[in-house]
This record gives C-alpha cells, sequence and structure tokens, in this order.
C-alpha cells in the first residue's frame, strides 16, 4: 500500500479552497487524515472529502501538527501570518497568494514549465503557487521559449470574475438579473459596473501606472522561466464566470513558423491545440471552463516584425489557475521529496 498523507486546505470555504478539495478527490491524491481550515466565522460548517463529513475548523497557529502538506488559499495576509507556523510544524506549504511569490528562497513553480524548482521549498518549507494569468501564459510559452529564445512579451488579459472570489461571481450574477428587470445593479465588489462591461483595472494602480496585477505577469514570468524577458502586461475584467483569455504577442530571437509553433505546442505537457480558422475552431472560455488545460490557438505571424508570434490563450483560472497547479505541485513533492 502506497503512503498516505495528511493535507490541511486553509481556506476550505473558498472558491478556490473548495476547488483544491474537489481536485484532490479527482486526481485520487492519497490522503490519509485531511483538515479543512477557514476563519472563525466559517468555523463549524461542514463540509465533505470523498462521501465523508469534515468539520471546518478555526485556523490558528496551532492547526498543523501532524499535517504534511498545507494548501493554502486564504489571502496573503493569512498566508504570510500562517504559513511560517505551519512549516516550522513539519507541513510543506503550497501557497496560493502573492505573499511569497517573489521571496528569492521561495520556488515558484508550474509542473509543467520548472518542476525542477520544487526541490528549493526546503529554504523554507514554503512553495508559491504562480499568478493564475502567468500560469497559463508561461504553460503556453515555454516549449516556444525553449524552441526559438523569447525576447519579448506583450500580453492583454480578459480574465474572468471567479478570479476575484465567490462575492464577485454573486455580483456578476446579480448586477445581470436586476438589468434584465431593469433595475439598477448594485456595485460592492468591483469599482463599476462587471455586467456588460470591462473593467481596466485588476488590482490598484502602482506609481508607475500598471496595477498590481500586471507586475504579478512581468516580476512572475521573468522568475519561472529565469530570464529577464522583455514583458509588459494590460489586465482587463470581463463579464465572464470562469476561464482567463490572453492575447499574446511575442518576439523570438530565432524565426517560428506558424506550422512549426503548432507542432510544439501540439506535443506540449498541459497544452491543448485548438486551432483552426476554416471551421472556427478556437480557444474559448466556455470550453476551457472546468478543464486542467490551458487552450492555444488564433495562432498567426505578427507582420509587423521579423520574428513575431501572436497567440490566443485561455484556461479555467481557478482549476488550472490555482487549485489544479497546487495539487500537482503537491504530486510531484510527494513523488520525488518527501519520504
Amino acid at each position: 500500500m502506497s503512503k498516505l498523507w495528511n493535507v490541511a486546505v486553509v481556506g476550505a470555504t473558498g472558491a478556490v479552497g473548495a476547488q483544491m478539495i474537489e481536485c484532490l478527490e479527482e486526481r485520487s491524491f492519497p490522503v490519509g487524515k485531511i483538515k479543512y481550515l477557514a476563519s472563525a466565522r466559517s468555523a463549524g460548517e461542514i463540509l465533505e472529502f470523498r462521501g465523508k463529513p469534515v468539520v471546518v475548523e478555526e485556523l490558528t497557529h496551532d492547526s498543523f501538527e501532524g499535517i504534511d502538506i498545507a494548501l493554502f488559499s486564504a489571502g496573503g495576509d493569512r498566508s504570510r501570518e500562517f504559513c511560517p507556523s505551519a512549516a516550522r510544524a513539519g507541513a510543506v506549504c503550497i501557497d496560493n497568494s502573492s505573499a511569497w511569490r517573489m521571496d528569492p528562497d521561495v520556488p515558484l513553480v508550474v509542473p509543467e514549465v520548472n518542476p525542477l524548482a520544487i526541490a528549493g521549498y526546503t529554504k523554507k518549507g514554503i512553495i508559491a503557487n504562480p499568478n493564475c494569468s502567468t500560469i497559463q501564459l508561461v504553460v503556453a510559452l515555454k516549449p516556444l521559449h525553449d524552441y526559438a529564445a523569447i525576447k519579448r512579451i506583450v500580453v492583454s488579459t480578459y480574465q474572468a470574475v471567479s478570479g476575484t472570489g465567490k462575492k464577485a461571481i454573486e455580483e456578476l450574477h446579480g448586477q445581470i438579473r436586476s438589468m434584465l428587470q431593469g433595475l439598477p445593479a448594485d456595485c460592492t465588489v468591483y469599482p463599476h459596473r462587471i455586467a456588460f462591461n470591462c473593467l481596466p483595472q485588476i488590482d490598484s494602480f502602482l506609481e508607475n501606472g500598471y496595477t498590481g496585477e500586471e507586475m504579478k505577469m512581468v516580476n512572475e514570468t521573468r522568475k519561472i522561466l529565469e530570464t529577464e524577458i522583455g514583458v509588459t502586461a494590460t489586465a482587463v475584467r470581463v463579464p465572464v464566470f470562469y476561464g482567463h483569455s490572453e492575447s499574446v504577442n511575442i518576439e523570438t530571437v530565432k524565426k517560428i513558423t506558424v506550422d512549426k509553433a503548432r507542432e510544439l505546442l501540439k506535443s506540449a505537457p498541459g497544452v491543448e491545440l485548438v486551432d483552426d480558422p476554416a471551421t472556427r475552431a478556437y480557444p474559448m472560455p466556455i470550453d476551457a471552463a472546468g478543464q486542467d488545460l490551458t487552450f492555444v490557438g488564433r495562432i498567426r505571424e505578427d507582420e509587423s516584425i521579423v520574428n513575431g508570434l501572436n497567440l490566443w490563450v485561455v484556461a479555467d483560472n481557478i482549476r488550472k489557475g490555482a487549485a489544479t497547479n497546487a495539487v500537482q505541485i503537491a504530486e510531484i513533492l510527494i513523488e520525488k521529496y518527501l519520504k
């Protein structure tokens, strides 16, 4: 019998926490004991794991005794506060927030792109999950970068409201219902109405005019690909429930033809090529929702420069962009590093 591992899900009652639980079940992760942790407000709620009830407990610094792996999705402040406690108790933390991503002693990992970086978890007992938009971007670009060395990336994102959490999903639902009934739409999660609208702001604006979300993509892409590649990003929130889309333009050192790009992507791990203009086949959020793959299409040469390529990249931001990526990291961790 294979070894079983004790797992804690921190933020179990949130959208990503719930998806982490589902992924553990779907992927038959060898869980021995499971613990659901959340705020005091959610303590006492009853969830399930593999058909059995599990009571949600309040997250405290003493919550991690006997835990091998702690999957965190409870926000940056709680990750900064509680990950060190979990690590001291002997758990390896896989954190979905931005708290540890740029820490030089914490590996930032996408299993299809830089799995060997997981070995660096021993420095702090923490592994960081990248931003959801960064994950799908680097999964799509890794095979192209390995072949032709990307010099510059220009990416515009079209991000679903689920990236903000349950309250944003509920707000979009509510606004749509209200507007279809001719009623005013309440705005509490976003600064403006999201229903039937696009908001060119995700996260707060910084002094350089970019938002925090945009700079996450810049800095995280460079860290994961281990290069000072040129990256510029524009992040937009759109009235879609699940699935982030990205318009990506790259400039490479070596030319990549459309046919070569399709060949590279067709065999790339974690990628599903959907690129047949003749039949109007291209990636869409409605097809990516509920899937773990990164979908790539609309591949065409950028005729304004010598070695340029355009792509359209779509993935489920809650699954591959968060929960699935974390569980994939945990799978490699127990296979290659933990005893």
